[in-house]
């Protein structure tokens, strides 16, 4: 089934590319022939989504939503047991994906028009491809970067780069790419799902991105908040997400939906059979009476995490834990596929500000974070905000950070898995309770820690009860790469950057 689906993502790729660009993409050309293509804005489409597609695909789309305890899963099935218990997770499909297709692309498009008078093309490719390397550092780590993707140099087994390396020249890379004078220069409006053509907004996304880098670093001796401060009171900022919108999809169409539609449609029966509502956070959204529940989920009930064979009746209702019925997962057939959201920036500023003890600014943008995400659901009631769980609360500066990821969290949800895995990595929040749910359900259901983490109850003894932080290195890289490392011993080991206390 996992190949079956990879198949699926590369017949959207190319359903796509021959639907919405005609003959502008020959999908039977040799990508290694440059000639063969005669103008770079044919290969745009298809790397834009490649990108997005990953994002939300087979391994990020699925083990972003487990590993920050969205979902759990469910007690029939056992497609995702290995996510939930903590087993070993290599990501092989999605680093395979990414390096054979949107930054093999995005590196020929930069070829092909680097010496162009309109720096549109190059522009924005080589944002998407620093956008991409920075998610493949973040979620591996070390990685070969320096040496990567040149196997026509006689490079094949490119050496592995340290992570604060491979930053150090992103922030490079992202620093000459603003330096870029855009003026006389475009793009096609029909080869650009993301911004068609419009290269400000490809500028803002350029300089969020910068910022994304930043203040990934949060937590390590490289960052410098007066510094941050000075960037985002001066540097034009997305003011409308990065994304595949909702439009593009056909969901009538095997090949052309949504990824994550693509595990549902067709009789795959994803979700159907697969994922509940984890306690964790659907209690979350019902004690809080936040209304993006009823578009996250079908129902209210979750299941502990990573708890497959109870068979005690938890909850005292006269049902098995097994036979309870849980909250399905929702996701329409037009959901938008998000590259960079318009909350994760304002979250972003809203976070420096707190840091610098700003509370009037950093209250501004929260709250510009939270009504974005629930723009994005198409609510227009503000009540959690004003007078709600989500109103804002001025604290002590780490209060200010937990209420700001907390919103996170919940905005990130069906949108944006695997950055909320990270981002949770980078703050802590939410936290990790240590009760122990196996060693006494009925107790764990009646004084459960809502708005916490828990230790899945099947992975618990796996990473001496923390929870994952980065999948093991890809085997198509340590398996043919004669320069590869050892391989990590579990999942458990952290990136150079994630080093603030906690689990």
């Amino acid at each position: 089934m996992k190949r079956k689906l990879l198949i699926i993502f590369s017949a959207i790729i190319t359903l796509f590319t021959a639907v919405s660009c005609n003959d502008w993409l020959d999908v039977n050309h040799d990508p290694n022939a440059l000639e063969q293509i005669p103008d770079a804005k044919v290969l745009l489409p298809a790397a834009e989504i490649g990108v997005a597609n990953n994002l939300m695909g087979w391994d990020f789309g699925f083990a972003g939503a487990f590993w920050v305890e969205y979902w759990t899963q469910s007690y029939t099935a056992s497609q995702f047991k290995s996510l939930t218990e903590y087993l070993p997770q290599e990501f092989n499909t999605t680093y395979q994906s990414l390096m054979r297709e949107p930054l093999t692309d995005l590196k020929r498009i930069k070829t092909m028009t680097a010496e162009d008078e309109n720096r549109g093309y190059y522009f924005v490719a080589e944002a998407l491809s620093i956008f991409t390397w920075q998610i493949i550092t973040d979620v591996w780590g070390d990685m070969p970067y320096f040496e990567a993707l040149r196997g026509d140099e006689g490079l094949l087994h490119p050496v592995q780069d340290k992570g604060q390396d491979i930053y150090a020249d992103l922030m490079k890379r992202v620093d000459a790419l603003l330096d870029i004078d855009l003026n006389n220069s475009f793009i096609d409006s029909k080869f650009d799902y993301i911004y068609e053509g419009d290269l400000d907004a490809w500028y803002r996304f350029a300089n969020s991105l910068k910022l994304k880098l930043m203040l990934r670093l949060s937590e390590t001796p490289q960052y410098n908040n007066g510094t941050v401060l000075s960037f985002i009171q001066s540097a034009d900022l997305l003011l409308s997400s990065a994304k595949i919108p909702g439009t593009v999809w056909n969901d009538a169409m095997e090949g052309k939906r949504h990824p994550m539609r693509e595990f549902e449609a067709g009789g795959a029966n994803y979700f159907s059979t697969n994922v509940i509502a984890s306690k964790n956070f659907i209690d979350y959204l019902n004690i809080n009476a936040d209304p993006r529940l009823t578009k996250l989920f079908t129902g209210t009930k979750g299941a502990f995490y990573g708890d497959f064979d109870s068979k005690e009746d938890s909850d005292a209702n006269g049902t098995t834990d097994d036979k309870e019925a849980y909250a399905k997962v929702v996701f329409a057939p037009n959901m938008d596929l998000m590259l960079m959201s318009d909350w994760e920036v304002n979250f972003y500023i809203a976070e420096v500000y707190a840091r610098a003890s700003q509370n009037v600014q950093a209250k501004n943008y929260y709250e510009k974070g939270v009504t974005a995400s629930l723009n994005q659901h198409g609510i227009t009631d503000t009540n959690i905000i004003e007078s709600g769980y989500a109103a804002w609360v001025t604290g002590t500066v780490e209060q200010n950070i937990k209420q700001i990821a907390m919103q996170k969290w919940v905005a990130n949800a069906n949108y944006q898995h695997i950055e909320s895995f990270l981002e949770r990595n980078r703050t802590k929040y939410p936290s990790v309770n240590e009760i122990n749910i196996e060693a006494n359900r009925r107790a764990a259901f009646e004084n459960f820690p809502v708005g916490d983490l828990t230790i899945s109850v099947k992975g618990r003894a796996l990473l001496n009860g923390n929870l994952p932080a980065s999948p093991l290195y890809p085997n198509s890289y340590i398996f043919r790469n004669t320069n590869a490392p050892e391989q990590k011993a579990n999942v458990g080991q952290k990136v150079w950057w994630n080093v603030k206390a906690g689990k």
